[in-house]
Formats: structure tokens, sequence, C-alpha cells
């Protein structure tokens, strides 16, 4: 590609490496000291001060296409004004012109009706790589349009008082002129974000389909289709990530209106601190030539991994093609979902280790997206703390939150699916001594789930939630399915109930007024 084709973009006299393999990337990311080789071939890069995303830093410009349907927050979705955004356009395509540049044309969705066309213009090569690895792939010879343009530039800084932004990092969404600017921070997960929010606003708006935050997959022989949601340390990488079934996807997907389920991406992008050949098996052996790691710390004495090191971020990540996981669902798309599962990390030994939800729980739950923050997985977090990421992934819905739960509503009243919530955080022992619910059981949990064998057991109301909970599940002690029989002190239990409960009415008032009788319904009640 010579660099005439970028002259309309605003980018002149630029050297651009168009459509490089994983290889050809690879050679001049080590060759330009901008990452090195592990022991077993695979890329470490370091992405620099930046090892997590910045929300805060995301902006979306406003105009007569997002101003009354974007729900606009100082939180995640905030304004920016359009002459800002041509200005800091300006300034980023000067900035990158007459560098060597890394060119690439991919798409997003496997579901071709929906497919979304990217052009992406990285200045570093190992954001190209990571684009490769995360977006659908065509080969050099295949040519599609654009629908959006991709500009990643983690070189270039803004002025915060002339650009408008917050400080010198930032993400802009440009609906009108279907254009992303990444600029400031060289962390990929910015790229992958960015795209997933895009696709949260044209997808529902546009096409009616319920774009989801969740992993995905499908059984061998029944072929029934499982959701998994889940904020960070819940385990829904883990879990979805099942031998006995075929993977559609880890994160990101849509549900259509004839009820397909559809993969947003052609990889997969995932956390990898303490890592095993047991514990995480189809990842572990995913990390091989042509994925990439981002801020691991490699032994010295042999250039290995070392996966319980997270001394630059416990953030640490590897990106890598979906195909590189051996038992996926090859067109990365299915039908016949039968099950819905939250996942939550309760840290006050609350919720139980698994519950059946009514429709009107499921709306309630999904609408609020609750876990718990814990000390050692999240910064300065010395006590544990309950959070909320409304569908659990407020960051990226740039609708109000109902808007997509009363899509979730419509999904459930229109089939027989069952919703699950799923606790793989902690059950008590004594009034301060915690245990977390043991990996094997929750996946013992989930494949009797899936399995059809919860659906032969009796189940008990569990007070104040009201959730359904079963009485017995193979394998599985009954005394802590029922989380009130782990705690010796019923009083700090009770206390420790009303509490959990206060925090989950006080974080629904930001909805209340949206919501409606079916979903308030599903709202624990303190006696």
């Amino acid at each position: 590609m010579s660099s005439l084709n970028l002259e309309k973009y605003g980018i002149l006299n630029s050297s651009n490496n168009w459509q490089l393999s994983s290889e050809e990337l690879q050679n001049i990311i080590i060759k330009n000291k901008m990452g090195v080789e592990t022991k077993s071939g695979v890329l470490a890069v370091n992405t620099g001060i930046f090892t997590g995303r910045s929300p805060e830093d995301r902006f979306i410009v406003k105009d007569n296409i997002t101003n009354k349907k974007i729900w606009w927050n100082e939180k995640f979705n905030q304004s920016f004004n359009s002459k800002k955004f041509d200005h800091i356009y300006q300034k980023l395509v000067i900035y990158l012109s007459e560098k060597t540049l890394y060119v690439r044309d991919g798409y997003l969705c496997s579901y071709k009706r929906y497919q979304l066309n990217i052009r992406s213009i990285s200045e570093y090569p190992w954001s190209d790589l990571f684009i490769h690895n995360l977006f659908f792939r065509i080969s050099k010879i295949e040519k599609i349009y654009p629908d959006w343009l991709l500009i990643c530039a983690p070189g270039f800084q803004a002025n915060p008082i002339i650009d408008g932004t917050h400080k010198k990092n930032f993400t802009i969404l440009n609906f009108k002129k279907k254009v992303i600017l990444i600029g400031g921070s060289g962390y990929t997960g910015e790229i992958k974000k960015s795209i997933f929010s895009v696709l949260n606003f044209i997808l529902p708006i546009y096409k009616n389909v319920f774009p989801m935050h969740c992993s995905a997959n499908i059984g061998i022989s029944k072929k029934d289709t499982a959701l998994f949601f889940g904020l960070s340390g819940t385990g829904k990488t883990t879990i979805s990530n099942d031998p006995n079934r075929k993977l559609i996807g880890d994160d990101e997907h849509g549900w259509t209106a004839d009820n397909i389920i559809f993969n947003f991406e052609g990889g997969c992008y995932a956390k990898i601190l303490g890592i095993s050949k047991k514990k995480e098996p189809m990842i572990y052996y995913a990390i091989k030539k042509g994925a990439m790691l981002e801020n691991v710390i490699l032994k010295k004495e042999t250039n290995e991994v070392d996966f319980l090191n997270d001394s630059i971020t416990p953030n640490i990540r590897v990106s890598y093609p979906i195909n590189f996981i051996k038992n996926i669902e090859k067109k990365l798309i299915s039908s016949n979902i039968r099950n819905i599962f939250f996942l939550t990390y309760d840290a006050f030994g609350i919720l139980p280790p698994i519950s059946k939800l009514n429709k009107a729980q499921s709306a309630y739950y999904f609408l609020l997206g609750y876990t718990s923050k814990v000390a050692g997985t999240e910064f300065n977090i010395k006590k544990p703390e309950a959070t909320f990421s409304s569908c659990f992934g407020a960051p990226f819905m740039l609708l109000n939150p109902v808007k997509y739960t009363k899509m979730l509503i419509k999904k459930l009243n229109n089939s027989e699916i069952n919703v699950w919530m799923v606790n793989t955080g902690l059950l008590f022992i004594g009034e301060s001594i915690g245990f977390r619910i043991k990996l094997k059981y929750t996946r013992k949990l989930v494949q009797c789930v899936l399995d059809g064998c919860l659906s032969r057991v009796d189940y008990e109301k569990y007070p104040i939630f009201n959730f359904h909970i079963p009485k017995y599940c193979p394998g599985i002690s009954s005394n802590i399915l029922n989380p009130k029989k782990t705690w010796k002190n019923k009083k700090m239990y009770q206390n420790q109930v009303k509490n959990l409960v206060k925090k989950f009415i006080k974080n629904f008032d930001i909805y209340r007024k949206y919501t409606d009788k079916e979903i308030l319904s599903g709202e624990p009640k303190i006696e």
C-alpha cells in the first residue's frame, strides 16, 4: 500500500506496512527492541505506563446521531465537542505523517449479516499484531470496504487545556464520521473495548440485536448454548472454557431477533495471572507463537514466563486468534440457548453457590451487575468492597442500561431459558473466617445444570432474596448450598444480609425511575 492511500485521511508521506502477518510483525517488534521472544517463541511486550483501561478518558462526540440516544454520564459516557474532535484529529494525523505505520483491514462479527468492517492505522507494530489477533482476518488479496476507521497512536499526547480531554491519553468515538481515535495509551484493551462500545450502540439501535458482555459455549451432543456473564475475577473465562463443550467466544456476543448467538471477535484476550496446564489447559496451550503476551515477567535463567509474577501488574494478558483454542465451534455461531449464568464473587458470604432466578430477578440482577473488589485483585483495596457494573459491562454500554435489560426480558419472555446466579466467592464458617468456594464445586454445579441433573432435585426458597436454591447436588455437601448453614453466628449473618441488600437497593436507585413493576418485583425485601 502506497502512502497515497492514507492521504485521504490527512496522513502524508508515511511508509505503510499493509496487512502484515503475525510472523512479520513479531520480527519487526523484536528487531526494533519493542518486545522480546520467550523460550517457547511467544512475543512479549510491555504496554508502558498504562497496563489497564482508562474508562474515565473515553469520550463520545455529541451530535444529532448520539445526542438523544447515548446515556450521558460523567463516569463512562462523556460527551465531546465535534469541533474539538476535528481539531485533535488534525493534530493526530499531522503527528502520524512521515512515520512508518501499520495498516490493516479486518472485520467484527462472525455472523456475516452483521459484519462491521474496520480499517486500522497503528503507530506501533504490536498494536497492529493485537488487531490481527482479535479481529477477523482477511488475506492480502481480499478487499473489504471499511465501515469504520480506527487510528491508534500511543506516542501522541493531547493537551487537555486546548484539546478538551481530561489527561494526555484519550479514546474518542465519533459515530457521524465513523472514526475512533486512541492516543497516549499503549494498552491494547482500549482498542478492543472501543469497538465493543461501537457495536453496543449500532446493533440494538439499527439491527435489533442484543449485545452482551459474556462468554458462550455449546454442548457437543445436545447442541445447547450457555451464556456466562461476569465481571473481572468471577471466573467467566475459566468456567466457560470447558473441555467437554465447544467455545463460541470468551467475551463479546450478539443475540439476534431470531435467537442466533454470534461472536463479535476473531480472537481472545485473556488474563493469565496464575494460569497453569491443570487449571486452564485450553488457554494455556493457546499461548504459542503468534500469540502476544502483555506485561509479563520472564525468568532470567530460562526466559520462561513467570505466570505468578505480578510485579508490573496483576492484569497480565495474552491475545491470540480464537482458532488457537482446539475445541471451538468453527463458525462461532450457535442457537438453542438453554441456560444463562450470572457469575459473581460475593465477598460477604451471603449469596448461595447457585440460585435459580425468575424473570424479574434475572432482570434486576442483570441491571445491577454485582460482584466484589477484593484485596490482591484490585489496587489499593484493603477490605472487600461491593461493586456494581450494569449489564456486567457498564463502561462499554452506551445506551441506558434499562434498554439492554428490556432486551433481555423480551428474550426470556419468549423462551424457556433458565437463569442462574453462581457465586464463586466466599462462604463463612465463623465471624471472620471465610473460604472461597472451590473451583471444582463451581464446575460441578454448572455441569449439573447443563446435563439436566439440577432439574430433577427439590428446591427451597432463600429468604429475603427469594431465590430458589437446590437442596441437593451430587458430589457437593448440602451444607454449602445454603449459606446460612455455614455461619456459626446467625445474628452476624442477618446483619450481613441486611447490609448487602441495602447496597443493592442503593445502587438500583440510579435506574429506578426508568424501570417498571416487572423489574422492581425482583428486588430483595428486608423483612
